[in-house]
């Protein structure tokens, strides 16, 4: 009841103010849905059609003029022929008259400058009563106006002995009875776009209606305004420019509507002394907010008005009449304007241009800050969804299979500004084993807590405690600084790997040796407080993007009962610990990682425990090994772990590392050499283009002069590294090719 009052108030004041008038003009119509259509709500579709060429007769039986048409059946409603006035063809005939086929009567030749010299002949059929561009130069040539088809698509009295057929039947007629009066010259294939209803797809008409329009143009400037000074922010930036060019070409919007349904519109027309809302009330008394039953002019009955208003009309005050506007409510001063407007591009005009006008307009204020326009959402082919093509994904459908997190975080990492999202329900499976890869680890941690461990002092944590926490305050600090910027694609994928690669693959794996073996209390003390630290801030992070999950597993781990997930406070990243820890963690699973690609390699099963030699490149190396040796062998599946070369290529794999060469030994299937050299030949070919890389930026001296010192130091131990792995490689290659 307060939004139709709303809606009633808007109506009733932009009327009152001389904004809505009541006119007779040319609007897009729905033969089948039998209402008007806004412009923003006609599909153009690229469509096979025919350009038939008919001859009109001059008036002495001259040859007249041939014109070019996609629609013969509008023919019987012509009143001119048009050319241009600068097209030499044609000036003889410019202010002749010309005779109408069929019809036979007498019609102007006229100039004017809408025609195009290249289309068709040059020449072109003037239907003002059915054609926009007709009815525009109809106003300007004084043409009168001949409807020869009705509301329903089928022809009217007007169309002579063609009442009462189709359009398109009627099309089919004429074109034959011009063939036989040997006036259709030729007719030849033509594509064009042709005009469809959004909602039924049918092929629209122009017709001339009496309907209800809204001024723009005073309402429009201060919407392009506060979008030209920043005041409204338009995301992504491209669409600023499509908003301002629509804007500034914008015209009278048709707000009325033939519909059973909607907002009736709020006019009064009293047949007793026929003054009428927007056509003949001089004081303005034919709107009301309140029912109307007696004439404010005369005292008789009035009829209220049967169109009702285009949906976008009420849908353009939402921002505040939700908020119990036209009252000043506590809701209203306190949450308009709202910050951010998230919606798709689609509606960049039918609705979002809309508010901005109508809050200008209504509250004095502008409705948001920012607007985010998401794409379109199409098949897994990027076509676009209907019952037609028998493509439409059922929402309902996809959270039954995968689990309404699982779609929820598909829809979110395909988000990228711009872009329309093609939606394979394949990758809602990938998610789904993402959330159960959660609900996995989280139940580890879970049964490895029988009470809240305490805070351990964070310089005596181990590499691999320092290092989760440091990842997870860059994840954090990442993930906060794409959400701020609208990339939400960004900050699902942050969180994907930070949960699924980083935690759950590395650090739990890493916990489980800690946790089992003969450690020290307090160690594992530190190990269960990092793993539950680690998991509820992951948790917090992913929760927008997640949250039914994220709020189940929230409550197990912190109790139930406890406040809702979605109102802690949101993780914002700190950073922990030197740079060095990132880098000697990674050289650790660099390690781990290499040793699990030659099992992968020989299919070593996962079983099956394997013996590694590893000759360091340096006594950093040999002490950072030694310290983490229990991770590593966890982590690898190593049985035994030494320091050394191996000399036997035959029964030893090798791969090189930042920390040294790699042998993993007694294999028992012998070595196969062609493959093993090809495999380290790409391998070298890697190594000497990145050590080539960093070689030439130390050989710049614009880099040597502005890099921070601790960068240059840096890129010179990254080549040394590359350079010592280049020289092993080699060495490795000619034990094989010997």
């Amino acid at each position: 009841e307060d939004l139709s009052r709303a809606v009633k108030y808007a109506f009733c004041s932009l009327y009152k103010e001389g904004l809505i008038y009541k006119g007779e003009y040319l609007i897009n119509w729905c033969v089948s849905c039998g209402t008007a259509i806004s412009d923003l709500e006609v599909d153009y579709v690229e469509t096979s059609g025919n350009l038939y060429y008919i001859r009109y007769l001059g008036e002495e039986g001259s040859e007249g003029v041939v014109v070019a048409t996609t629609r013969p059946e509008t023919l019987l409603g012509d009143t001119a022929v048009a050319v241009n006035p600068e097209d030499e063809r044609f000036k003889q005939l410019i202010g002749s008259n010309v005779i109408l086929p069929i019809f036979g009567r007498k019609i102007p030749v006229i100039a004017d400058y809408m025609v195009d010299k290249a289309f068709g002949t040059g020449a072109v059929k003037i239907t003002p009563a059915h054609d926009p561009n007709d009815f525009e130069a109809g106003k300007r040539h004084n043409l009168p106006l001949i409807k020869v088809m009705n509301e329903k698509g089928f022809m009217t009295e007007e169309a002579g002995r063609y009442k009462g057929l189709s359009r398109f039947e009627c099309r089919k007629q004429i074109v034959k009875d011009l063939e036989a009066d040997g006036l259709l010259v030729k007719v030849e294939p033509y594509k064009h776009s042709v005009g469809h209803c959004q909602r039924c797809r049918t092929v629209l008409e122009s017709m001339v209606s009496k309907q209800w329009f809204l001024k723009i143009e005073s309402l429009a400037k201060p919407a392009i305004d506060v979008v030209e000074n920043g005041e409204i922010e338009i995301i992504p930036e491209h669409w600023k420019k499509v908003y301002l060019n629509w804007m500034k070409e914008i015209h009278d919007w048709c707000i009325s509507r033939q519909l059973w349904w909607g907002h009736r519109i709020p006019a009064f027309f009293c047949p007793s002394c026929g003054k009428s809302a927007g056509e003949n009330d001089p004081e303005n008394k034919l709107v009301s907010i309140e029912e109307m039953r007696v004439c404010p002019y005369c005292g008789g009955k009035v009829i209220q008005e049967e169109d009702v208003l285009d949906t976008w009309f009420s849908s353009q005050l939402w921002p505040f009449s939700t908020l119990g506007w036209p009252e000043e409510t506590v809701d209203f001063r306190k949450y308009y304007p709202t910050s951010v407007m998230e919606t798709g591009y689609d509606i960049l005009f039918f609705w979002v241009a809309r508010m901005i006008m109508a809050g200008l307009k209504f509250t004095g204020k502008i409705p948001f800050k920012k607007v985010f326009l998401h794409g379109l959402v199409r098949d897994a082919h990027g076509k676009k969804m209907s019952k037609t093509a028998g493509n439409v994904l059922d929402p309902l459908d996809l959270i039954e299979k995968y689990g309404a997190d699982a779609v929820r975080f598909t829809l979110s990492i395909l988000c990228v500004p711009g872009t329309d999202v093609n939606l394979d329900p394949k990758r809602m499976e990938g998610y789904k084993a993402f959330a159960n890869k959660l609900w996995n680890a989280s139940r580890f941690v879970l049964m490895q807590i029988e009470s809240m461990p305490s805070e351990p002092d964070l310089e005596k944590l181990s590499l691999w405690d320092k290092w989760i926490l440091r990842e997870l305050g860059f994840a954090s600090k990442k993930i906060n600084e794409a959400l701020e910027n609208f990339r939400f694609y960004e900050a699902s994928d942050i969180i994907y790997h930070f949960v699924w690669h980083t935690y759950c693959d590395w650090y739990v794996e890493v916990a489980k040796s800690s946790l089992a073996g003969d450690f020290p209390e307090e160690r594992k003390n530190a190990v269960k407080w990092v793993l539950l630290k680690v998991l509820n801030d992951s948790i917090k992070l992913l929760h927008p993007f997640m949250p039914f999950v994220t709020e189940e597993l929230w409550q197990k781990i912190n109790g139930e009962g406890k406040s809702f997930l979605a109102v802690t406070k949101y993780p914002e990243g700190e950073e922990l610990f030197d740079s060095s820890i990132t880098s000697q963690t990674e050289e650790l699973c660099e390690l781990v990682s290499a040793i699990r690609n030659i099992r992968t390699e020989k299919q070593i099963p996962p079983s099956r425990r394997i013996d590694v030699s590893l000759k360091p490149f340096s006594e950093k190396s040999t002490l950072l090994i030694e310290e983490n040796i229990n991770e590593i062998k966890t982590l690898a599946k190593i049985s035994s772990f030494s320091f050394g070369e191996h000399s036997n290529s035959e029964t030893a794999l090798t791969s090189v590392v930042k920390l040294g060469k790699v042998f993993v030994l007694n294999i028992e299937t012998k070595i196969d050499k062609k493959k093993e050299i090809e495999k380290l030949s790409n391998e070298l070919k890697k190594i000497i283009a990145e050590k080539e890389r960093f070689e030439n930026k130390l050989n710049n001296p614009n880099f040597i002069e502005r890099a921070p010192k601790e960068v240059i130091e840096k890129h010179k131990e990254i080549l040394s590294n590359f350079e010592k792995k280049e020289k092993e490689i080699k060495e490795v290659l000619e034990k094989l090719s010997t």
